[in-house]
């Protein structure tokens, strides 16, 4: 019988990431998230629950996750369940599901703050650098030309 086991999420850190090493140097990131699911009840009331999943991640993304994001920033997940059991100090069997994160991004607004703010000015983008926007308004005209902003040469300018 064939198996498929994914997931993808989508919610907030529940705490800073942490940070740390297998015995082989291998970086792992652990940390969580909640979602939240709203619905009307049969009278009409608003209702809200709440889910909170731990995670993992491994190698370049535990870097990066711990580099960039901190409490209540958000983050789309995909990745898949793992399931945990073990013995207890009180000698009861413990179990833990939790996700492995195969693939993240970033999600929401960059922040404009200094170093502690997330992944802001940290030059993380998530992707394609952001195009530059024209001045909004009809008064907005281009720049004058100046020694400082002329544009580049094109491509049969350059001697190579």
């Amino acid at each position: 019988m064939a198996s498929y086991n994914k997931v993808i999420l989508m919610g907030n850190l529940t705490r800073d990431p942490q940070l740390k090493y297998l015995p082989n140097n291998n970086p792992v990131c652990e940390f969580g998230i909640a979602t939240n699911r709203r619905w009307r009840d049969r009278d009409g009331n608003q209702r809200e629950e709440v889910c909170y999943v731990d995670l993992a991640a491994f190698g370049r993304q535990a870097e990066t996750i711990n580099q960039y994001m901190s409490k209540g920033r958000p983050i789309l997940i995909d990745g898949r369940l793992k399931f945990d059991s073990w013995t207890g100090q009180d000698g009861q069997r413990r179990s833990k599901l939790s996700v492995v994160v195969e693939n993240f991004q970033f999600v929401g607004p960059r922040d404009s703050g200094g170093p502690e703010s997330g992944y802001g000015n940290r030059g993380y983008s998530g992707g394609r650098p952001a195009e530059p926007q024209p001045p909004a308004g009809p008064a907005a005209a281009p720049p004058a030309p100046s020694p400082d902003n002329v544009p580049p040469p094109s491509g049969n300018d350059i001697p190579f």
